[in-house]
């Protein structure tokens, strides 16, 4: 694996997969320099495929950290809600004994769907 960092604090600029040669760093060099990075400010070396995620983590700004954070709590907080509004088991059983018509059957078959389509999907649309 290839890596372009700032010397500065050793975050990411880019990675790349593949290329053992001098010629494969100069790219990423390059690459950064397009990008407006100062030559002397950016360093390109290999590392092993193993140390990407770490270096990925590490290089993330307090920003990024608070939105990652924010989604994460926001998605536990949905998942909290579905669950919290689940009937107990006896309302489900006396309601499934309750049907007494085919609308009754339908309207339940719906809402029984409807839980095992979020279910799959991962999400409520």
């Amino acid at each position: 694996m290839r890596v372009c960092i700032k010397k500065a604090d050793g975050r990411l600029i880019e990675s790349q997969s593949g290329g053992e040669t001098q010629a494969y760093l100069d790219t990423l060099i390059q690459n950064a320099i397009n990008a407006g990075y100062n030559e002397a400010d950016i360093e390109a070396k290999f590392i092993p495929d193993a140390d990407l995620p770490a270096l990925i983590e590490s290089s993330k700004t307090p920003e990024q950290i608070v939105a990652e954070q924010a989604k994460a709590d926001r998605k536990a907080a949905k998942a909290q809600a579905f669950i919290d509004n689940l009937p107990s088991w006896l309302v489900v059983e006396t309601a499934v004994n309750n049907i007494a018509s085919l609308a009754d059957a339908k309207a339940f078959l719906i809402k029984l769907t409807r839980v095992v389509y979020w279910l799959a999907k991962n999400k409520a649309d």
